[in-house]
């Protein structure tokens, strides 16, 4: 996800410099693989204040994309990032890595992957789910769990990889199980695991369907209390007959895009797609 609007400012512009440059002039001696300086993080944030694209942000500073984009995603996203605030928020991230006991990327890796490059992603995902609404710590364990092959984790699993107390995994499953993103079962062991599985998405905008209607029958009895024939009243009935078209759209999609989630993705010469539905089973 790019920031594609430009709106120059010349006099940040004219302060700006090339990769790895001081406001003042002078070059700071830094290794475009090595970790953003203070200074890096304020040439960032100036560069999203002026609608820069990350690419172009990072092309400044002789970075990479993705490492521009993951610092802006995971301090606050792009319209509330501040260098300062984030630089210390990397620097608390670094003390507390330090001292905890135990590393969640010393967790070997199945199929070969790069710990770095999964433990990047998870925090660009985390990111996205949080700026989309969702709590960041509800954020944390939806990740944990999409990202782990099994598709489900214990408790203790839950804390142990994110370095977090029982407390904080137990209200945030509580969350996601009331939003149908999660669901409980018991393994072999009598353990009880939190997993997600393909439906999971289809019985959260299931639910939210549910929830939103009843705010176009709540608009309906306030229309029968304000009178049908008033301003308040006509307003109310505009709000209940949109939610229910916007409702009625939704539950429809959601229900035909379900087979998307089951369908196995297939190569095909144009790159990766649905597999194709057998026409004799429907």
């Amino acid at each position: 996800m790019e920031v594609n609007a430009r709106v120059a400012t010349p006099a940040r512009a004219a302060h700006r410099g090339g990769p790895g440059q001081r406001e003042n002039g002078t070059r700071e001696n830094v290794m475009p693989g090595g970790r953003l300086t203070q200074q890096d993080r304020r040439q960032i944030a100036l560069g999203l204040a002026d609608g820069l694209a990350y690419a172009e942000i990072a092309r400044r500073l002789d970075r990479p994309t993705s490492t521009v984009t993951r610092e802006v995603m995971r301090n606050g996203g792009p319209t509330s990032y501040r260098a300062d605030r984030a630089h210390r928020a990397t620097e608390h991230r670094a003390r507390r890595a330090r001292t905890a006991p135990g590393d969640p990327e010393a967790y070997p890796q199945p199929h070969g992957r790069d710990a770095e490059a999964v433990r990047a992603y998870e925090e660009v995902f985390t990111a996205v789910l949080t700026a989309s609404g969702m709590p960041r710590m509800m954020s944390r364990v939806m990740t944990c769990l999409y990202t782990t092959d099994a598709g489900s984790l214990t408790a203790s699993e839950l804390v142990r990889r994110l370095r977090v107390s029982p407390a904080s995994v137990s209200k945030a499953i509580a969350y996601l199980d009331e939003q149908g993103l999660v669901r409980r079962e018991r393994d072999t062991n009598r353990r009880e695991r939190y997993v997600v599985d393909d439906d999971v998405w289809y019985r959260s905008m299931m639910a939210s369907a549910r929830s939103t209607a009843q705010l176009a029958v709540t608009a309906r009895q306030g229309v029968g209390v304000l009178g049908s024939d008033t301003p308040a009243g006509n307003r109310l009935e505009n709000i209940a007959r949109f939610v229910d078209f916007v409702n009625e759209s939704i539950t429809r999609a959601a229900e035909q895009a379900r087979d998307v989630l089951h369908a196995k993705p297939v190569r095909t010469s144009e790159g990766t797609g649905p597999e194709p539905r057998d026409p004799e089973l429907g």
